[in-house]
């Protein structure tokens, strides 16, 4: 049976079904019981499950993902919600030095079956403090898998996924998507974590995202069908492990490429897209390849400047446009 509701609500009927489903599954987090998540997204579980599955937590990061993580290994599957991405730099030791690695130091004793959701991306005039868009950091780090949901239908399936899966996951929810409609499916079989998505077929250029950037990419898309140019675009969904084979697929056909990152440009996902391209298609390519990403500063709170900081649909069709030109 399919619906028609919001990411927000999609990601609450994912964690309501898992908690109904296996007494196991338990949220903490700051705010997540009585306010309902400071993105509304728990609202109304606290009353349904009790504070004994619906833990507030005091302001430590640290200290709850800790908590989460040793709950995980001792064969409970936790959520663990963190406000804003900016906040889990404050529990990165616990995510990367004890999450991603025990499994490795135990010798296979210990797995951490652990989800960490967490809101990223700007747009929401949150400034220079809430605006990050950090998932490249934690891309990096072996031991754990990243997943961007952009769809309704990814918002719910990677959180029924994640708690299925045997290693730390960490989901990023972009901020604006939270109000976004579309439809849900309980009953579709979910693309499993590692793949990447085609939302658009095309052959003239291949233009990769994830997250909100998929969106601005569809709107840039049908700009470029209106000047004769027909893009594919790809959503990314998981960030680690990258599903290289879709992306390798898509240029050999198209053999040009744009990456769209709501990241910076240094050390980014679309710098470790470009490499693993330009190590397995490098003569697939006819033209160099491109990317739009956030401006280099710390984001503005000043709503037109904070919209020049970020990647926009006119920005998207200029650089594929240019691309086009290359011969």
């Amino acid at each position: 049976m399919s619906i028609t509701i919001t990411f927000r609500e999609s990601v609450r009927y994912a964690i309501s079904d898992a908690m109904e489903q296996d007494e196991r599954v338990f949220l903490l987090g700051e705010d997540v019981g009585r306010y309902g998540g400071s993105f509304a997204v728990s609202m109304g579980l606290l009353e349904k499950f009790s504070s004994i599955r619906i833990i507030d937590t005091p302001l430590c990061e640290s200290a709850f993902t800790g908590v989460g993580i040793g709950a995980a290994m001792n064969g409970m599957r936790p959520i663990v919600e963190i406000m804003t991405v900016n906040f889990s730099l404050l529990a990165m030791d616990q995510i990367v030095n004890n999450a991603a690695t025990l499994l490795h130091m135990s010798g296979g004793q210990f797995g951490v079956p652990l989800v960490i959701r967490m809101v990223s991306g700007g747009g929401k005039q949150l400034a220079a403090q809430h605006s990050h868009s950090f998932e490249n950091l934690y891309a990096h780090i072996p031991g754990l898998k990243v997943l961007t949901p952009a769809s309704v239908q990814d918002a719910y399936d990677m959180v029924i996924l994640a708690l299925r899966d045997p290693d730390p996951v960490l989901i990023f929810e972009n901020s604006l998507l939270y109000n976004s409609k579309g439809i849900l499916d309980k009953t579709k079989t979910p693309l499993p974590i590692g793949r990447a998505k085609i939302e658009k077929e095309g052959k003239d250029i291949t233009i990769i995202s994830y997250g909100i950037s998929v969106f601005k990419s569809l709107e840039a898309s049908k700009i470029l069908a209106q000047k004769g140019i027909n893009a594919e675009v790809i959503d990314l969904r998981s960030l680690r492990p990258l599903d290289d084979e879709t992306i390798i697929n898509s240029i050999k056909k198209t053999h040009k490429v744009l990456i769209v990152d709501e990241g910076w440009k240094s050390g980014s996902i679309s710098a470790e897209i470009m490499a693993r391209i330009n190590e397995q298609a490098f003569f697939e390519l006819d033209a160099p390849m491109g990317r739009v990403c956030s401006k280099e500063v710390p984001f503005p709170y000043a709503h037109h400047l904070e919209q020049a900081a970020l990647p926009q649909i006119e920005e998207i069709v200029a650089l594929a446009e240019k691309i086009m030109e290359e011969l």
